[in-house]
């Protein structure tokens, strides 16, 4: 009865600690959530040397990590042989994110404008 019991327990344990993400974390990741219609080639975030690739609509990009990063940022997506822009001004009052996962979601509008909508994950 008591190797039935730790069986139970050990299995009830296991499956609560199984996840789908990896929340032992200790730097910024941000990855895209591609809202629009289109496919997204490239998309640069600041100034940061990797790009995400090849983000289909309303589908997830891979976390990158980030140095430094804010609620909003510099944003260029390169979809074929059109490149859309989202500029911010400063980023004055504004503080870097803590240590996290994050979302950006990014929609273009008709006219070509970046949309960015900021998301803990």
């Amino acid at each position: 009865m008591k190797r039935l019991f730790f069986l139970g327990l050990t299995l009830v344990c296991t499956l609560f600690a199984c996840t789908d993400r990896d929340d032992d974390i200790n730097e910024v990741k941000i990855r895209i959530k591609n809202a629009s219609s289109i496919t997204f080639d490239e998309v640069q975030v600041g100034d940061a040397e990797e790009v995400h690739t090849n983000v289909a609509p309303n589908d997830f990009s891979e976390y990158l990590v980030y140095e430094t990063a804010y609620r909003y940022a510099f944003i260029e997506i390169k979809s074929g042989e059109e490149t859309f822009t989202l500029q911010p001004i400063d980023f004055v009052g504004e503080t870097a994110l803590p240590i996290g996962l994050y979302t950006y979601e990014l929609d273009v509008s008709a006219e070509g404008d970046v949309m960015l909508e900021f998301k803990i994950d």
